[in-house]
């Protein structure tokens, strides 16, 4: 029960931060865990579909803001992580092929909370299925056609306050008995 309490506290601490101190430092041993935490991900009969970069690169973090006017938070993040999907993942399988999208959903969940475990900010910014911010993104980091930029995380220390914006409501469940 203790451990449950420890992650319910994590899920309510989370939230998008779009502020981080210039000074503040993110490790590579953080980003280790958080990519960790991302590959611990549930994944469609373990294809595990994912691929990351991790930006530390003041000129491309600053880049991805000119095409995506919904990054304006990269410009103060020391860090970007992009995820990225191998559609072919599961070819061959009886699953489809789509559930990429639902794996790296998972994986990006797992790297936001991770991170706020760790008191640092995150703000997840989706490129997919926008095919302008996918066709920029590969262009900049030389990504092949065949693997899809998914969402870039920016990743620093906040100066913004944690904590949840969502709230429970029960209007919102529907229970079949």
């Amino acid at each position: 029960m203790l451990q449950l309490i420890m992650v319910n506290e994590i899920i309510k601490k989370r939230k998008s931060i779009r502020q981080y101190d210039p000074s503040g430092v993110v490790t590579d041993e953080q980003i280790k865990l958080m990519l960790e935490a991302a590959m611990l991900a549930p994944s469609a009969v373990n294809s595990r579909p994912w691929n990351f970069i991790v930006v530390r690169n003041r000129e491309k973090l600053d880049a991805i803001t000119e095409f995506h006017p919904y990054t304006r938070m990269l410009k103060a993040a020391p860090v970007g992580i992009i995820v990225c999907a191998n559609p072919n993942a599961l070819k061959g399988t009886k699953i489809d092929v789509e559930m990429w999208q639902h794996d790296c959903g998972a994986a990006t969940q797992n790297i936001l909370l991770q991170a706020a475990d760790m008191d640092l900010g995150t703000c997840w910014c989706g490129l997919h299925p926008q095919e302008k911010f996918m066709a920029e993104t590969r262009k900049l980091f030389d990504i092949p056609e065949d693997i899809v930029p998914f969402c870039v995380i920016a990743v620093g220390v906040p100066t913004e306050p944690f904590g949840a914006r969502g709230f429970f409501d029960e209007t919102k469940i529907r229970w079949v008995l």
